[in-house]
């Protein structure tokens, strides 16, 4: 781990509809008043209505969210990457080729995949929600409070 806090950090998934939205936000929440934090996918998506419920009982709204491409940033200087599933991560390696810029992979179970009860699909986003928390807290480790 690193005791300094990136500039710029993208977060990546495949459809930039459920994992990497809610570590975006779940980031921006935490330190968006000190880091840089956007998302993308691989290919086009449109985010998942279970993953704006399960961060909205947590005080983060997803509902403005539009899901982009990597293709489609504004911006790509990045000082972070962190891919969330195994097409982010190849992506993203082809991507940073050409520039300066940490790669992690924190492979990330896609929740989507969960079949049930409305109740059942909830919980399994609600469980991608804390262990994307979880893993955030413990990668930026700085103090996640505002500067006042």
């Amino acid at each position: 781990m690193t005791d300094h806090l990136p500039e710029a950090v993208l977060f990546a998934c495949t459809r930039n509809s459920i994992r990497s939205p809610m570590a975006e936000g779940l980031l921006k929440h935490l330190l968006g008043h000190r880091v840089y934090v956007d998302s993308a996918g691989v290919h086009d998506g449109e985010v998942d209505g279970f993953a704006i419920a399960a961060m909205d009982e947590i005080g983060i709204d997803l509902s403005r969210h539009r899901s982009k491409t990597f293709d489609q940033l504004q911006d790509s200087s990045f000082d972070l990457i962190i891919s969330l599933s195994p097409e982010a991560q190849h992506r993203a390696v082809e991507m940073t080729r050409t520039m300066a810029c940490d790669v992690e992979f924190w492979n990330t179970f896609d929740p989507s995949l969960v079949e049930g009860k409305r109740e059942e699909r909830l919980d399994a986003f609600r469980k991608v929600r804390d262990d994307l928390m979880e893993r955030i807290k413990k990668r930026f480790t700085l103090d996640l409070k505002p500067v006042v």
